[in-house]
């Protein structure tokens, strides 16, 4: 007993000794090691899903896209494929289209920022306006399709209207000048009230004192949101910004197909649209996969720029 009481105080004493030198005992080191590690484990089964069912895919489909179709099929073409997209006046109506997507972007951001903002300083009716906003981002875009389908019509309910006002009735989804941008906005009052969630989701961190003084020094609505409420919200806007962009490059397909199936004459053609006639009706699934590689590098240039602008901007303020 005598000599384990010993060789316990002798290992204290050892301990006491290497702590005091400097040193850490075992267990600790241990503890610190289990520590650092734990947010890899945790992390590693998500890490492992996305490079499974996302990174991995996209690099097939990469290495596919230089391959060719038909009766090269499974022969490596190097870049023909990409050759052959630049030839296409389909394609390249689907990239200008993605330019006009980009500058009509901060409208598209704008109009649930102001929303947002409306319902933050409790204008009457803010939580209905809440609910009636967010209605449209439940709906499937066939339905969202179909009903504007009617009110676009020629001889819809929307040009009856403006009949009565003296204007002239408009080929909404005829003129190819007019059909992008009565796609796109029907695409942003289907979606806006999910970029509204996010930014009622911002404004609950937002610090109500400086709110408090913009209204004691006497600045007007457009200067306290142009001042205060802009670069307090700046984390949020870059997320809304990119989260936009990405939507409307990806989740455009199902209005168009309805409302006009890439028509009149291909102007509402988008790269979405252009990979599934590819692949789906052409059956070219190696010049598919080139266009889809081709939006992804897109969708990643624009993101990028959109974040690196941003920055920039809230660094300046």
């Amino acid at each position: 007993m005598a000599a384990q009481s010993l060789s316990a105080v002798d290992v204290a004493v050892a301990a006491s000794t290497a702590e005091a030198a400097g040193g850490t005992p075992p267990r600790r080191r241990r503890g610190a090691r289990a520590e650092r590690l734990a947010p890899l484990v945790l992390l590693a089964p998500a890490v492992l899903i996305i490079a499974g069912l996302r990174l991995w895919p996209l690099v097939l489909g990469i290495n596919f896209s230089f391959t060719g179709d038909g009766d090269r099929n499974g022969m490596m073409v190097g870049f023909d494929n990409y050759l052959t997209l630049l030839n296409d006046p389909l394609f390249r109506t689907a990239l200008r289209n993605v330019g006009l997507l980009v500058l009509l972007l901060p409208v598209a951001v704008a109009i649930p920022g102001l929303l947002a903002t409306f319902i933050y300083l409790k204008v009457p009716g803010h939580r209905l306006y809440r609910g009636v906003y967010f209605f449209p981002a439940v709906l499937s875009p066939v339905i969202v399709g179909a009903i504007f389908n009617l009110l676009l019509a020629f001889d819809g309910p929307l040009n009856a209207l403006l009949g009565g006002l003296g204007i002239g009735p408009v080929d909404w989804l005829g003129d190819p000048d007019v059909a992008i941008f009565a796609v796109v906005g029907v695409h942003v009052w289907a979606t806006f009230g999910m970029a509204l969630v996010v930014f009622l989701a911002g404004f609950a961190t937002l610090d109500s004192s400086l709110l408090d003084a913009a209204e004691v020094d006497g600045a007007s609505l457009p200067q306290t949101v142009w001042h205060v409420i802009i670069p307090s919200l700046s984390r949020t806007i870059q997320f809304v910004f990119v989260t936009t962009m990405i939507g409307m490059l990806t989740s455009m397909f199902g209005l168009v197909y309805v409302m006009t199936s890439g028509g009149p004459e291909g102007s509402t053609y988008l790269p979405e649209y252009y990979v599934w006639i590819q692949q789906g009706q052409m059956n070219q699934p190696a010049l598919a996969s080139a266009a889809s590689t081709a939006l992804f590098l897109i969708m990643l240039v624009v993101g990028l720029a959109q974040i690196g602008i941003l920055r920039r901007a809230g660094k300046e303020d």
